[in-house]
């Protein structure tokens, strides 16, 4: 069987160590940046977690201010007088310091720093004409990957739909990882976020669009969460959990960035634009519905999966072991105490018929693994409302045998 053709593209430097965003100053100079904006939000603010890096930027005599008015689901607004403000101050680089909300905000800045128009101009791909200004990205969450990625999701208010922008502009120049960072956040967001790198590692590894590259950095995420989520939840102050959720973080972002993901974040951006649902926790709740949903198509790679979680499938059919990944998804999700229903999350099939449309307009249906229709999309958000993951079976969506399926990998 012949390798599909790919590309393989990654520029962002990466430095990863304990303590290290207090070397954020001396990391930032070699950009050749004289000025940085800190774009932030007010709950990383007051957690104390800017002292060391606003320490270490006047240590390199570098100038800088702060745009703390980051909130989850960044509007195309924020993202605007962010930009107002920085061309204000006439700062050289953005820098990120917060979960996937404040770099996808920082990536909106920098793009609109240099380019015209508005950041809903540049819904899709490839329409970034200039380089943005330098972006620098410290995650404070183990979870979107967005400081190696090549995308910013962007939520349009007015609409209620939440927007990709992807570019290979914007990838950040810089990922600075410090597990010191993380070690308070709360078990919630500990658990949201570490379920949404699953997500991502687990969507990117079954793309239509996967290749050699991308598929051995999900793969390697997804271990390295299986090994270290649950231990970061429980114990929270365990550095080696810490760093190596985030490093499992960035290579399942890296993963993504390559291969786009699938039908939960189809789904997913829906409901962070139409409810205002944190991401992550929008992910990790969908994930076991559209594992079974997809299972038919990929159930050897959901076998991978499986052992890579650390279940043991000798002697189990290919299908039967493909259950076991989604098992162990939903039992991640139960000891962490992540809903099993999006009822829970706040989800409304009051506008049902919204949700689909917003999800259909998605480029990552056409990557999903399995092929996807309008009133499938339907009704895997009609069984995640109800929870009704047992009677989730291939026959519901009208597929009768694995064949029918598989012939649209």
């Amino acid at each position: 069987m012949s390798l599909i053709p790919f590309t393989y593209f990654m520029p962002t430097r990466v430095e990863c160590g304990n303590g290290i965003s207090e070397e954020t100053g001396e990391l930032i100079k070699d950009l050749g940046v004289s000025s940085v904006l800190i774009v932030t939000d007010k709950g990383v603010r007051a957690a104390g977690l800017l002292q060391g890096i606003e320490k270490s930027l006047s240590s390199a005599n570098l100038y800088y201010e702060i745009y703390d008015e980051v909130e989850p689901n960044p509007s195309a607004e924020t993202i605007q007088q962010g930009t107002v403000y920085l061309k204000q101050q006439k700062i050289e680089a953005v820098l990120a310091v917060g979960g996937g909300s404040s770099i996808d905000t920082a990536k909106g800045i920098a793009a609109m720093a240099t380019n015209a128009g508005h950041i809903l101009d540049y819904e899709g791909v490839g329409k970034i004409s200039n380089h943005p200004l330098p972006i620098i990205a410290i995650p404070t969450t183990a979870g979107t990957g967005s400081e190696a990625t090549n995308s910013t999701v962007v939520t349009n208010k007015e609409t209620s739909f939440k927007l990709g922008v992807l570019s290979s502009l914007l990838f950040p120049n810089l990922a600075i990882l410090d597990p010191a960072l993380t070690l308070h956040l709360p078990q919630e967001i500990t658990a949201a976020t570490g379920m949404d790198a699953l997500t991502h590692a687990i969507e990117s590894y079954t793309s239509k669009s996967a290749n050699p590259v991308s598929k051995a950095f999900a793969m390697q995420a997804i271990k390295m969460i299986g090994e270290n989520l649950t231990r970061s939840y429980f114990v929270g102050t365990d550095l080696e959990s810490r760093e190596n959720m985030l490093v499992a973080s960035l290579l399942a972002g890296v993963a993504f960035s390559q291969s786009r993901l699938g039908n939960v974040h189809a789904i997913s951006h829906t409901f962070g634009g139409v409810f205002n649902i944190p991401h992550g926790i929008a992910n990790a709740a969908l994930l076991p519905f559209v594992m079974k949903f997809n299972l038919p198509a990929c159930a050897e790679q959901y076998r991978e999966i499986a052992i890579a979680l650390g279940r043991n499938v000798s002697g189990l059919s290919i299908e039967k072991a493909a259950e076991k990944a989604i098992d162990t998804v939903i039992e991640m999700n139960q000891c962490m105490n992540i809903p099993l229903n999006i009822k829970e999350l706040g989800v409304s099939l009051d506008v049902l018929p919204k949700l689909v449309d917003d999800s259909m307009r998605s480029g990552n249906v056409f990557v999903n693994p399995r092929l996807t229709k309008a009133s499938d999309i339907q009704l895997i958000i009609e069984k995640a409302y109800h929870g009704d993951l047992e009677c989730f079976h291939r026959d519901a969506f009208g597929s009768k045998s694995l064949e029918p399926a598989i012939m649209n990998v």
